[in-house]
């Protein structure tokens, strides 16, 4: 089954369904994302400050899969915001990646209090230019940063990667984001198991008239959100189940009652607290 893509405001497509490899243990990296490429995932979401890139790329490199048909996605640390170390550090992902370039290159998070996160962004936009990242955007970005960042800046992010998920959906950053463009991807679209999110009765009630599992419907909710997003798994079986997403369609009451368990249920960090 073919995943639909997304079309980013500088022209680039990209696959609206990822594998990502979020607290994957480097040691088990190369053999989890090997998993993931036989699955059938073309897109890849990693980080800098994973400590993983290094077995993204030799999955990649082992996968035969061409590299026009892949999509990789690596993040910039909140210590290196400074264009000197911007540079140096996109430098130091691309040759553990073992690639000639990513297909997006995000700023991890706005730490704010550094307050250096236009300074990065103008080194990703010189990072673009050359080519070496294809396309450029943000990542916990609230209203406040990318309001700054469109005022002080040329280029406007491709996404911005948020966490979302039923209960927390974020609806000021999303709308403010889609008014301009930017793309949301959804981080922890699943609660991370945090919530019992499962046991939802909109989650199962759903679930059940599909003959999904409560994992299938939430991240087919996603996709007819528009959400980009990438859920991980350590286990196989558990990847496949997640891809297999493209044979049923929510109603419009289903997703809407999915959308009301919205209550600003945060479960990760709120951007404003790292830095």
């Amino acid at each position: 089954m073919s995943v639909p893509t997304v079309t980013l405001n500088d022209g680039h497509t990209i696959p609206q369904l990822g594998f990502g490899v979020f607290k994957v243990d480097p040691a088990e990296t190369t053999r989890i994302v090997t998993d993931a490429l036989e699955v059938g995932y073309r897109h890849i979401d990693t980080a800098a400050i994973y400590g993983n890139e290094e077995g993204v790329g030799r999955a990649i490199a082992s996968s035969g899969i061409g590299r026009d048909d892949l999509f990789v996605t690596t993040k910039l640390w909140n210590d290196k915001h400074s264009t000197a170390d911007a540079f140096d550090a996109f430098d130091e992902s691309l040759e553990k990646l073992g690639l000639d370039f990513v297909d997006l290159y995000l700023i991890h998070w706005p730490s704010a209090a550094n307050d250096r996160y236009v300074e990065a962004w103008k080194a990703l936009e010189k990072i673009r230019e050359s080519g070496r990242a294809r396309s450029i955007g943000v990542s916990n970005f609230l209203v406040p940063h990318l309001t700054r960042l469109l005022a002080e800046t040329d280029i406007v992010p491709v996404v911005d990667q948020i966490e979302l998920h039923p209960a927390l959906q974020q609806p000021e950053t999303t709308a403010f984001a889609r008014e301009r463009g930017i793309q949301i991807e959804a981080w922890g679209p699943l609660g991370q198991g945090k919530y019992p999110l499962f046991e939802e009765e909109a989650v199962t009630a759903a679930a059940q008239a599909h003959g999904k599992s409560p994992a299938q419907t939430v991240i087919r909710w996603h996709l007819q959100m528009g959400n980009i997003l990438f859920p991980k798994s350590n286990n196989r079986t558990r990847m496949a189940e997640n891809f297999d997403v493209f044979d049923f369609a929510l109603t419009t009451e289903e997703v809407d009652a999915i959308s009301a368990l919205e209550r600003d249920g945060r479960v990760g960090t709120h951007p404003d607290e790292v830095n």
